[in-house]
């Protein structure tokens, strides 16, 4: 008998597999399809690469400001898909050895849970003690009629477009949908948002938000909010907005709605885990209701991000080993890769008013970082840090402007020290650098 069946290899489940081989457990890891998973085979990864090629576009494009002379090049799609397709090949290669060291036993193939310490897989039936639940998420399918029909791809069908379309229409504006915006806006492409809410991203801080909407307006890309699509028919989709019908053709309608946990066909009914359509029930220690059987990651939809999942998996593994963990969510941080970046962590201050939680607030533009006129000309974004009245804790962190991505994780650890704003003095920030206009908009609470 196993000590550990995970049934999922991406982050969650590759990261938690290897930790418990790693303790010297007999480990099993269970995958249908992409050794890696969804984030690194048509999520995280490529959408990244797909970003960084609009990036450098727009250097090129815009090289004058660093005295070179300025070009309007087309982006290859082709050639870039095969970047693609090397950089996939590579990073499997890497949680396959990964999973080698660890004495992972990797089996390919479809995992439906018979009881709580068995699983079928490809017919045969495998015994563990404990089985960890890593399914991951997949595109969500929203009531539209017309929807499963026309001329509409979903998040993992444009990553495999050979030509760039001359125009696209996106159904949302959350992150999945502003990232792919940002990329076809960039390459060229006409981009329209259509999203049902009156704003983008409704997760952002209230400052954030309009921010980041002018910033990618100031792009060329158009918006519709507070636009509930009625139906789609072939290239067109059809919207009310303020009380009218409105309609958008296009060359390809992007679903981008969002993404729902997978939990059907794993035989969680059969076993009587507790789950519903937002996922698997689990406490703070990934345990569902049913002993022996654990969840992490995507499906059970607490955290969609893939460094989150990764966390998940590691505390469950560390749980049913006897080594007590737990997660603090409120120090994980988000990244959206748009055009500018935006990075946050902790609570929004509508998310402090709302707790009663009395905070303190500093808002502070990045061009206090002289690093700010390297990187852009006329440069713009803001770091917003909200801290506790009393003791002065780090509460929220939220960050618009390119590169602050890359340090969002000096934020992270502040917070998971529990330091103070008063702390802050102490610490040396690397000059020149943009991570010296969080430096200064903490200090600037300090009274």
């Amino acid at each position: 008998m196993l000590d550990l069946l995970v049934i999922g290899a991406g982050p969650a489940g590759y990261e938690a597999a290897a930790c418990a081989g790693r303790m010297g457990a007999k480990v099993a890891l269970v995958e249908e399809k992409y050794i890696g998973g969804t984030c690194l085979h048509i999520g995280c990864i490529p959408t990244k690469l797909f970003l960084k090629a609009a990036e450098v576009k727009r250097l090129v494009k815009n090289g004058s400001t660093f005295g070179l002379k300025s070009f309007d090049v087309p982006i290859d799609m082709p050639v870039l898909q095969g970047r693609k397709k090397s950089i996939i090949e590579t990073l499997v290669r890497g949680i396959e050895i990964q999973q080698k060291k660890a004495h992972v036993d990797v089996i390919r193939g479809r995992a439906k849970i018979i009881d709580k310490h068995r699983v079928d897989v490809n017919g045969q039936h495998i015994a563990a003690q404990n089985i960890l639940i890593a399914s991951g998420s997949q595109p969500a399918q929203p009531p539209i009629p017309g929807l499963a029909s026309g001329n509409v791809v979903d998040s993992t069908a444009i990553l495999n477009i050979e030509a760039l379309p001359a125009s696209i229409a996106i159904i949302g504006g959350g992150y999945i949908g502003l990232e792919f915006a940002c990329f076809f806006s960039a390459a060229g492409t006409h981009v329209t948002v259509i999203e049902k809410l009156p704003r983008i991203v409704d997760s952002l801080d209230a400052d954030v938000a309009p921010q980041l909407l002018a910033d990618l307006q100031h792009q060329g890309i158009t918006f519709h909010l507070s636009s509930a699509i009625t139906k789609i028919e072939k290239s067109t989709i059809y919207f009310n907005s303020d009380g009218q019908e409105h309609a958008v053709r296009t060359d390809i309608i992007l679903n981008a709605a969002g993404r729902m946990p997978v939990v059907h066909n794993l035989g969680l009914e059969d076993v009587g885990v507790d789950f519903d359509t937002r996922g698997i029930k689990v406490d703070q220690r990934g345990k569902t209701n049913i002993p022996s059987i654990w969840a992490c990651g995507d499906v059970t939809g607490r955290c969609l991000l893939a460094h989150a999942a990764t966390r998940e998996g590691i505390v469950a593994v560390n749980n049913m080993f006897g080594r007590k963990d737990y997660i603090r969510y409120h120090t994980i941080p988000a990244v959206i890769y748009t055009h500018p970046q935006v990075a946050s962590i902790g609570f929004t201050e509508a998310e402090l008013v709302n707790r009663g939680i009395e905070y303190e607030k500093a808002l502070v533009p990045l061009a206090v970082a002289g690093r700010a006129y390297i990187e852009e000309e006329n440069p713009r974004g803001f770091v917003k840090v909200l801290a506790g009245t009393k003791y002065g804790e780090l509460l929220g962190i939220h960050i618009i402007g390119d590169t602050c991505g890359d340090f969002i994780c000096a934020a992270s650890c502040m917070m998971a020290l529990e330091t103070r704003i008063q702390d802050v003095h102490a610490m040396v920030f690397p000059h020149p650098t943009l991570s010296e206009a969080l430096r200064e908009a903490i200090l600037h609470l300090v009274k």
